[in-house]
């Protein structure tokens, strides 16, 4: 070999890893490859920490989920079985040496035990129907969970039989239930969930509830083994008091159930002290209104004493755990778009443990994720960062600092260019408040240049966003726009009030909030007036569609899952019942001009905004006949529009990551027609 060949030789081999480590922005196909951290459980002692690993299958087109396991200081990383099938729902035995979990394949869900110490496993069941909410009993000897019992719906024919090998249309479906389907789910199968005990060994399952009720939650066992404490809602009239629930004891030898609570409203979540002596929960006097606070409550163990714990926080708490000693409770709650884990003492003073809690949503920056306690106060949880989704993350006892025990999703986002996120605050022109969002640029932004302004508005209403990872917004800001996502008036974790303030009232000056966002952000140089974009899903389409209803300065919008006539949309969604007396006040045929006012059909004859519609084929919340409103009437206005129907897609439009990659590419598409 020549020296000149020796010296390129060698330029080539220091050549290539660098540029192999190149950031490249990112991108669809990267999609596939996220992974991130949900359900962490602590084990009791503190030392281990099992965990599902979620992720993106490219040739079955699902959302993946394994479990898998570690030593609390990251040491052991290992996946717990050698199955490639979905697993979910680890909870460890009281004494730590064992996991129960669900697997599930096509052939449907089976409870399953691991033993640490042997590393094997085993299937405990064969089930004809789904398991969830297990619960180990305090002595490790059994399991309890929740599981369909299959009813009969009402037959008012008995039909003729076909003759043999004929091809008859199949027999008429006939529903008598007030809540008969879900999205994603599509037609409910009759029939009532019950819980079940069988023994931490297998063998036959036990059946301890009945009756024509729903008992969904996971069940709580007493110190002593011998009662279940669960929430359910077995009142009278319970299908039109659907809001309603209760906690309740029952006794597993004489299958005799007693209500703890009693007030309309939901109390659920059960928390048994480690004495058995007091029982935590949660719940809220129903007011009737948009939203209302989910606080914590103390009770003794036979209903007496019942009491608010006054935490003096303005915030909705969930996911009660008792401490070990007793004396205190682990609560979650969001705060400003973001989630913490706070402790409070049963005498109402709190203190925030852990933040950036969350990053499980994967798609939109919404809040959210989970924790879980050892015995010694040690925290595991799903840890977010603006950057990457949900790792995993633990606090030890007496540690200030978190530690990240995972990069599961920074495999891959260590080698991309990201954009940069902004928090920003504005104020409202209605009444002042302060507004909080925040704002995504593209990865390689110059102030110096003049960017596309994309509005992303957040789903519920009740809901928010926060600084998450979202693989859709960084989509947008690959393909050149800033993005900008508030949490206007409405929004949940800044308090009952501001929650609230859409009662009755929806939409309503959250669309002042949005635009006054948008208003204070062009004041920079960076963005121009003639250079506005605007989508949103769901109570975002709504929002959107009410926008551009409104004003005429976006260059296109991208309307997604919309709401478009109250009317229309109260009495064939899935959550048909729901929506009287909280979103407006009586039913659709009782006060017909109050629901058409809030709907953004009432505005189509303004719209001028070149206007992208879209929606699941299989969409039970917002249905397809919501979007085709907007689409037709848009055609028969003459405004220039598309109807984009995704197949096979529920509410949850991006739950499969072809169609969160779909969603991306026709907004962008549709946006990129109408850009300078």
């Amino acid at each position: 070999m020549s020296a000149k060949s020796l010296l390129f030789s060698i330029l080539l081999c220091f050549t290539l890893p660098l540029s192999a480590q190149v950031k490249t922005v990112f991108s669809q196909r990267d999609v596939f490859d996220l992974e991130w951290v949900t359900s962490p459980e602590i084990s009791p002692d503190g030392k281990l920490i099992v965990y599902q690993r979620r992720g993106m299958d490219i040739m079955k087109d699902r959302r993946t989920s394994r479990l898998w396991l570690m030593q609390a200081d990251g040491s052991g990383h290992r996946k717990l079985t050698n199955n490639d099938i979905n697993e979910s729902a680890a909870v460890w035995s009281p004494d730590g040496s064992r996991l129960a979990f669900v697997s599930s394949s096509d052939q449907g869900s089976e409870i399953y035990v691991y033993w640490l110490e042997a590393g094997v496993m085993a299937r405990l069941t064969q089930l004809d129907r789904s398991p969830s909410g297990l619960s180990w009993s305090p002595d490790g000897s059994q399991l309890a969970f929740s599981m369909l019992v299959p009813g009969k719906e009402l037959q008012l024919v008995s039909g003729l039989r076909p003759p043999k090998g004929a091809d008859w249309a199949a027999a008429p479906r006939v529903t008598t239930r007030l809540k008969h389907e879900a999205d994603g789910s599509g037609y409910l199968e009759a029939g009532f969930r019950h819980y079940f005990v069988i023994s931490a060994e297998g063998g036959s399952a036990r059946q301890v509830t009945s009756g024509d009720f729903d008992h969904r939650g996971t069940p709580q066992w007493t110190p002593d083994g011998a009662a279940l404490i669960f929430s359910a809602n077995r009142v009278a009239d319970w299908e039109h008091r659907f809001r309603n629930s209760e906690v309740y004891r029952l006794e597993l030898d004489s299958g005799t159930i007693t209500a703890l609570t009693e007030r309309d409203g939901p109390d659920h979540s059960p928390q048994i002290s480690p004495d058995g002596n007091k029982i935590l929960y949660l719940g809220y006097p129903d007011k009737k209104q948009t939203y209302q606070l989910t606080r914590p409550y103390l009770m003794n163990s036979d209903g007496s004493g019942k009491k608010e714990i006054s935490l003096d926080l303005d915030r909705s708490v969930s996911s009660l755990t008792w401490s070990a000693d007793g004396k205190g409770f682990y609560f979650q709650y969001d705060d400003k778009g973001t989630s913490l884990v706070g402790y409070g003492t049963l005498g109402g003073e709190h203190r925030k443990l852990v933040e950036s809690v969350g990053g499980t949503a994967v798609a939109r920056p919404y809040s959210g994720g989970s924790f879980s306690v050892a015995k010694d106060g040690s925290i595991a949880f799903t840890l977010t960062s603006p950057y990457h989704p949900a790792e995993l993350a633990v606090k030890p006892t007496g540690s200030e600092t978190p530690l990240q025990l995972t990069t599961v999703s920074q495999q891959l986002l260590k080698y991309r260019k990201l954009g940069k996120l902004e928090e920003v605050w504005y104020t409202s022109s209605v009444d002042g408040r302060d507004i909080q969002g925040w704002v995504v640029y593209p990865p390689d932004f110059s102030e110096d240049a003049v960017y596309p302004m994309l509005v992303e508005n957040h789903g519920g209403p009740i809901a928010s966003y926060g600084p998450h990872f979202s693989p859709e917004v960084q989509l947008y800001a690959s393909a050149g726009f800033v993005v900008f996502y508030p949490n206007p008036r409405g929004s949940t974790s800044y308090g009952e009030e501001f929650g609230n303030l859409l009662y009755h009232n929806y939409p309503g000056e959250d669309y002042n909030d949005v635009m006054d966002g948008v208003d204070a952000l062009l004041e920079r140089s960076y963005f121009a007036e003639d250079s506005l974009f605007v989508t949103g899903g769901s109570a975002g389409g709504i929002m959107t569609a009410w926008m551009i209803g409104k004003n005429n300065r976006f260059r296109s919008a991208a309307v997604i899952k919309p709401v478009m006539n109250w009317i229309s949309k109260t009495l064939t969604a899935d959550n048909y019942y729901g929506y009287a007396y909280t979103r407006y006040p009586g039913q659709p045929w009782e006060n017909p001009m109050e629901y058409w006012k809030f709907s953004p059909i009432s505005l189509v004859g303004k719209v001028e905004t070149p206007t992208l519609v879209m929606v699941g084929e299989a969409d039970l919340r917002t249905p397809l006949s919501e979007a085709k409103q907007l689409y037709h009437a848009l055609k028969l206005r003459k405004v220039e529009t598309a109807l984009v129907e995704v197949p096979g897609a529920y509410h949850f439009i991006a739950n499969r990551p072809s169609q969160l990659i779909t969603k991306v590419d026709h907004i962008v598409a549709w946006f990129n027609r109408y850009r300078k």
